[in-house]
């Protein structure tokens, strides 16, 4: 049975494969653009008979600079792709079983696309929902 944690490692872990984005399993206390931050949001308990299979919920939010309105919202464009090296739902989709942890997990939404203030400076964000089956 995996735990919550090693399903969140592991979604970090196929995150990891993106070139120059840092990644967090944990809520970072300073940001440090780009980074993608992998947090659970909820759980779906029994969809199999006898606890066979849990529903897990993660969102991965994807945060990047702005310095400029262009260059921010091409930055991010580039990880809301489906397609290409820095796409964040082929990274996520590379291991579809996190390393034996899981049975399956798919990217199913990006969502929340937009400016994000942390402190006193404005960021560009969006959301990733995954949905991971596990025992």
């Amino acid at each position: 049975m995996a735990s919550i944690s090693e399903l969140r490692a592991g979604i970090k872990a196929n995150l990891a494969t993106i070139s120059g984005l840092r990644v967090s399993d944990f809520q970072p206390d300073n940001i440090n653009p780009p980074v993608a931050i992998v947090f659970p949001i909820g759980v779906n308990y029994d969809d199999t008979f006898a606890r066979g299979m849990q529903t897990y919920t993660f969102s991965v939010q994807v945060i990047v600079g702005r310095v400029s309105e262009r260059s921010g919202q091409n930055s991010i464009d580039a990880y809301i792709s489906s397609t290409g090296s820095k796409s964040i739902k082929l990274a996520i989709e590379s291991n579809k079983t996190l390393g034996g942890k899981a049975f399956d997990l798919r990217v199913t939404d990006m969502r929340n696309y937009g400016e994000l203030l942390v402190g006193e400076v404005n960021y560009l964000s969006a959301e990733f929902v995954v949905l991971c089956y596990a025992d």
